[in-house]
């Protein structure tokens, strides 16, 4: 007799890769200590694999599960290259949240963020988030052709004169004339981070992974420079249809990888000389679908090769394409200064750092409060390392532009203290 497909395919489980949870309220960026999180092969509720507890930042240890061969994340048309999982979260006061269909990849961390809905704000005692399967599994539709470069005189109401990266957009969850379909406010290195997850796998050599992600950023940017759909009477920002744009998925798990990279280079775009919107750059996987555009597939094997990102980006859209970065990101307190923050540094910056820090500290207590002098001294250093411990970024102690602006993400999110467009 033979046995179920799942179980065989569990069997073929022969590499590892590692998961870790986050868990925050849903409104003031709280992070949920001492929830409980059980992890149980999707089809499988029963077979409790790893039971695990949030710390005070909201967090469990990382786990090592179960995950295919390494090899069918790196060749198409390979069986699913990834395991599935099931997780159950409750906290007392919270909805409880049930998310299945995680994707685990061999050798690399995914990393699923819940959030929790507190009992007092909801009409319902649970909710349930099914994860679908990747675009390079699963089946889904082709997109559909358009032009790389917007007419900008086609209504006259183009608001935008110039890049600005938006600390929101707004997806709808479906076709765009799917008036039923959710919209959802998305932060825009969460959509991002959401979608390269989503349409290529973080198992791939990183300068593909960078050249997908550029173009994933540039796509997105288009849309919102040309305020695409807002012109044509929608009041949303992009969809998640891959055959108008790009796979988004509302609660899918993100790879840690993946999240350093978009929060290293979130404000870049791909530009030809004299257009001053960001390119739609239109991609594929190049395998079960082809377009006059970068394929994804392809880009994998110009990785392997030793191609960086900017000759992955130039060999599918010619020479003239290169790397611009947006003047201005919307909904921080203030800009980058252009130089990195290390002990010795003073002035202003490291004031702002500092009162940045410990009001982000009275939510993650693991941070340890400070001395806000304005002076950088080994104690901040000591602060901003956990503080990137916390949000994964490399725990240098200093404060580089990745770090600069994690900081003013998390310091607006548990004060919303910035006005949209500041």
């Amino acid at each position: 007799m033979e046995e179920p497909v799942l179980k065989s395919m569990q069997t073929e489980n022969v590499d590892q890769g590692q998961l870790k949870i986050n868990v925050t309220a849903t409104v003031g960026l709280i992070p949920i200590q001492n929830a409980s999180i059980t992890i149980s092969y999707t089809g499988e509720p029963d077979s409790t694999l790893e039971t695990l507890t949030t710390d005070s930042s909201g967090q469990s240890d990382t786990v090592s599960l179960d995950a295919p061969p390494l090899e069918y994340s790196l060749t198409p048309n390979s069986p699913m290259p990834y395991s599935e999982y099931t997780l159950t979260v409750t906290a007392p006061g919270y909805e409880s949240v049930t998310v299945s269909g995680v994707e685990v990849l061999p050798d690399v961390t995914a990393i699923q963020n819940i959030e929790m809905i507190p009992t007092e704000m909801s009409q319902e005692d649970s909710e349930t988030i099914v994860i679908p399967d990747h675009t390079l599994y699963g089946d889904y539709p082709p997109k559909i052709p358009e032009d790389e470069i917007k007419p900008m005189d086609e209504s006259g109401e183009i608001v935008l004169s110039r890049v600005v990266i938006p600390e929101y957009i707004i997806v709808h969850d479906g076709v765009p004339s799917d008036s039923t379909a959710a919209n959802y406010y998305v932060r825009y290195r969460d959509y991002i981070k959401n979608v390269v997850s989503s349409e290529i796998y973080a198992t791939w050599p990183e300068s593909a992974i960078y050249a997908n992600t550029l173009a994933i950023m540039s796509f997105t940017l288009n849309r919102v420079y040309t305020e695409w759909y807002r012109n044509r009477g929608y009041n949303f920002t992009i969809t998640s249809s891959t055959a108008y744009d790009q796979k988004w998925i509302h609660g899918r798990n993100i790879y840690s990888n993946v999240d350093r990279l978009v929060d290293s280079i979130f404000a870049n775009f791909l530009s030809r000389p004299g257009v001053r919107q960001p390119i739609f750059t239109s991609y594929c996987d190049g395998r079960n679908v082809t377009c006059d555009g970068l394929s994804q597939w392809g880009s994998k094997y110009l990785g392997d090769e030793g191609y960086t990102p900017i000759e992955i980006i130039r060999y599918y859209y010619g020479n003239d394409m290169y790397i611009n970065t947006a003047v201005a990101v919307s909904g921080v307190p203030s800009s980058w200064p252009g130089y990195n923050l290390n002990i010795g540094a003073s002035g202003d910056k490291v004031l702002q750092v500092q009162q940045q820090l410990n009001r982000i500290a009275q939510n993650y207590p693991a941070i340890p409060r400070i001395t806000a002098d304005g002076i950088y001294g080994s104690r901040t250093a000591d602060a901003v390392r956990v503080f990137q411990q916390v949000f994964n970024l490399p725990q240098s102690g200093i404060v580089d532009y990745p770090t600069w602006y994690k900081i003013s993400e998390i310091y607006v999110g548990v004060s919303r203290i910035a006005e949209p467009g500041t």
